[in-house]
């Protein structure tokens, strides 16, 4: 792959312990991130269509996140329009404040298990891919060791959602510094059954993330991508297209100030 090279003279890390320590990492960036408010740009397009484009705002509110709704295909919110979305966040958070302990036990845990779900997916890469060292590329500025990752021979995935993985394979940028993930692609190459003959992924599903860091240590999404051939009884009939972009994050506290001064 062009610009995918050694340097002469520069100690190579094993490809396990650049794995072991990005996963580490990742993990300890993906426990913080619920400490910062950011805004979400969603394309999304089912069968060719043309995309639907909305940007949140998206604000964690006691233990779960709130979208708060900024604009329509990259058009802002008129003034009325904005003054509506405030008062639904107004409401919102009064309500959530009212809840009993078991509404909010009920909505926290929601939030997390879709949370935990996509975590565990990002994580169980780790255990069913073979990894190779292959190189060193810049990315995005940051010097990255360049991993490819294949299926494990006799890799048995924990749950469904676990089992798309083994037909994928991929390819890693980790940064160098700080053992993040700056960049990861992957793609379906054999077609893969969710659920017997009624739902499979095929091959052409592909998704890409990239990563950046926020403050300190703390790393986060800036894009996120997926591209998905998908069918159910038999028909292919489940192609989407999802296309995530990611700024302005910035810790809760300062972002609910700004909501109260405004």
């Amino acid at each position: 792959m062009t610009g995918v090279a050694w340097s002469a003279g520069l100690p190579v890390p094993n490809a396990t312990e650049i794995v072991e320590r990005s996963t580490q990492e990742t993990t300890a960036s993906w426990n913080q991130t619920p400490n910062y408010s950011f805004v979400e740009r969603d394309a999304e397009s089912k069968h060719d269509a043309a995309p639907s484009v909305k940007t949140y705002q998206v604000l964690q509110i006691d233990g779960s996140p709130y979208n708060r709704l900024m604009a329509i295909s990259d058009q802002p919110l008129s003034t009325s329009g904005q003054q509506a979305e405030d008062r639904k966040l107004r409401d919102e958070i009064l309500r959530r404040e009212r809840e009993s302990e078991h509404e909010r036990a009920k909505r926290v845990d929601k939030y997390l298990k879709g949370r935990n779900q996509d975590l565990a997916l990002l994580k169980g890469m780790i255990d069913a891919f073979e990894f190779k060292l292959i190189g060193r590329e810049v990315i995005n500025g940051r010097d990255c060791w360049v991993l490819d990752a294949n299926p494990k021979p006799g890799y048995q995935p924990k749950n469904r959602e676990m089992k798309v993985l083994t037909g994928m394979r991929g390819r890693f940028w980790v940064d160098q510094a700080s053992g993040n993930w700056v960049k990861v692609q992957a793609q379906v190459f054999q077609t893969v059954s969710l659920a017997g003959f009624f739902a499979k992924v095929r091959p052409g599903t592909q998704f890409e993330l990239e990563q950046a860091p926020i403050a300190g240590g703390v790393w986060a999404p800036k894009h996120f991508s997926t591209h998905v051939t998908a069918s159910a009884l038999g028909f292919i009939n489940a192609d989407s297209v999802d296309d995530e972009t990611y700024s302005e994050y910035k810790p809760m506290p300062e972002a609910l100030a700004r909501l109260e001064a405004h």
